[in-house]
């Protein structure tokens, strides 16, 4: 089904309501009414829900449902005006519970009600520090107001009654460089029953910074969203603004930037393959995997100036020009390092000891990657593509041949071979882009006015969804960032709960998941 198709499907299934097509998709004001019945036909045709956007201005407050077909390029976005004195609507996490983590950060932040809803409060601003209803984000609260905090005292809601049954907390402090956050692990022997992640101990109000800021500026807070996926992060938001003020980069810049994306993705996942390889102490493997890491971080910083390539991108292209000649070595350079990452998977693969503590834990099947929406690698791991490369294809993608490598199984050793395929199938792209790059400017001169528009890409760890509004002077009015860790933290427990306390930190590794990612 066709855009075109789903547009008359829309109109036939949900006659009341006014759609139009424009260059955002298809767009309808859903009264709140039919909200519920417009998630659950969009679930029904296989529409996955990409961000939630909540908005206020001059006393008004919308919601904007940001969904994406899987069958066909194109959005469709149902915006919802909410009653500003009750601020309550109907909660449509009972028929897409992708919005569960969404309506919960919403009535935090916003202070808007979702009725029916299963479980509110205490995510974002936890409630032993914040008093009820300060809601951050809205319109009459600055990012320079000081806001109290109210200790009060908290305790773990439990699910389990039965005799002997105990709480695990694992966190939020840990030595090293393991960022904060709270393990609740229920159980009544030696397997975790019930998990449940605490996090946003380290919440930074980036959504809330960018308001007011240049749009140029505020692309330096999308890059730092994660560290590790600046490009991932930052190239949606600078697609979002693009769109916005419709300026096309380049098409030497959109090789460029795919090239240095590519380039992200295998130095990320060789960062990936490490951890998992030291949760389950195989030293000499992250050993390894660590040296080939720092290898593809200098690739990036000798090509860019950053190893992590921050200040690479800018509105309308790139900041600067890359020479060929050096793109070139750097796509052979990362070739003879293939070489290395091709004979630890071989050794991997042959480690018995290792394949017992990753293979048949921490599944995760398509099932519950369909159900909860997951993204990226994870995803691909227990069965579902869901690759924004080629479900809502972008530059420079769609000329050049990729595959997508999925797997079935769903548990941890599924999700190492997606990373091994992944990095396989980035350094196909990064030759083909190097080889073939087109000559001219790497940027287009951005002139801004007012606008709003999403942006997204396939991040390292999955779909990176943006959404910016601007005012007449390119100032940022609303800016919404939804990276794919905060999708894929909603799916944590699937993996945790029925494997043995021993495995959790394996499991975790396998999953990578980014906690600064999902706090931003």
């Amino acid at each position: 089904m066709m855009l075109a198709q789903s547009f008359q499907a829309l109109r036939t299934r949900l006659p009341s309501i006014e759609w139009i097509i424009s260059e955002d998709g298809i767009v309808g004001v859903v009264p709140a009414r039919e909200l519920r019945d417009v998630a659950a036909t969009l679930r029904a045709w296989d529409w996955r829900l990409g961000t939630i956007v909540a908005s206020e201005s001059g006393g008004l407050l919308t919601l904007r449902y940001c969904f994406y077909s899987t069958r066909h390029p194109g959005w469709l976005q149902a915006v919802t005006p909410i009653d500003p004195v009750e601020r309550t609507l109907p909660s449509i996490t009972p028929v897409a519970i992708a919005a569960d983590w969404f309506e919960r950060e919403i009535e935090d932040l916003f202070s808007v009600r979702f009725a029916q809803h299963p479980r509110l409060g205490d995510f974002v601003l936890h409630d032993n520090q914040w008093a009820e209803n300060v809601g951050l984000m809205r319109s009459t609260v600055q990012a320079s107001d000081e806001i109290a905090e109210e200790r009060r005292d908290w305790r773990p809601r439990r699910v389990l009654e039965e005799e002997g049954a105990f709480v695990m907390p694992v966190g939020p402090i840990y030595s090293g460089e393991a960022e904060s956050a709270l393990f609740l692990l229920e159980t009544v022997g030696e397997d975790v029953v019930r998990a449940v992640p605490r996090l946003f101990y380290k919440y930074r109000a980036i959504e809330k910074l960018a308001e007011g800021c240049k749009a140029e500026d505020v692309l330096l807070l999308a890059e730092r969203t994660a560290g590790t996926s600046a490009i991932g992060n930052g190239l949606a938001y600078c697609r979002a603004v693009e769109r916005a003020i419709g300026v096309e980069p380049p098409r030497r810049a959109h090789w460029l930037r795919g090239f240095c994306a590519e380039l992200e993705r295998i130095r990320h996942h060789a960062t990936s393959v490490r951890e998992i390889c030291a949760s389950t102490s195989l030293t000499v493997a992250a050993s390894q995997a660590l040296w080939i890491e720092e290898r593809l971080l200098r690739v990036a910083g000798e090509l860019c100036g950053h190893r992590y390539l921050f200040g690479v991108l800018a509105i309308g292209g790139l900041r600067g020009d890359l020479d060929d000649r050096d793109v070139r070595s750097a796509a052979a350079t990362v070739r003879s390092l293939y070489g290395k990452i091709a004979a630890m998977r071989a050794a991997l693969e042959n480690t018995s000891s290792f394949l017992d503590r990753i293979e048949r834990v921490g599944i995760v099947d398509e099932r519950a990657v369909r159900e909860f929406e997951l993204v990226g690698p994870f995803a691909r791991a227990g069965g579902v593509a869901a690759d924004m490369r080629v479900v809502q294809p972008y530059e420079p993608y769609p000329n050049v041949a990729f595959d997508v490598p999925i797997e079935r199984e769903g548990d941890g050793y599924a999700r190492l071979r997606v990373l091994f395929g992944e990095i396989e199938q980035s350094l196909r792209i990064l030759e083909t882009l190097a080889q073939n790059l087109p000559s001219g400017p790497v940027r287009a001169e951005p002139q801004m006015r007012r606008g709003a528009a999403l942006g997204w890409t396939e991040a390292p760890r999955g779909a990176s969804i943006q959404w910016v509004e601007l005012d007449e002077r390119g100032a940022v009015v609303r800016y919404r960032t939804t990276p794919p860790s905060f999708r894929n933290w909603h799916g944590f427990h699937v993996a945790t709960e029925g494997f043995a306390f021993q495995d959790f930190p394996i499991v975790l590794a396998t999953l990578d998941l980014s906690v600064a990612e999902n706090d931003r």
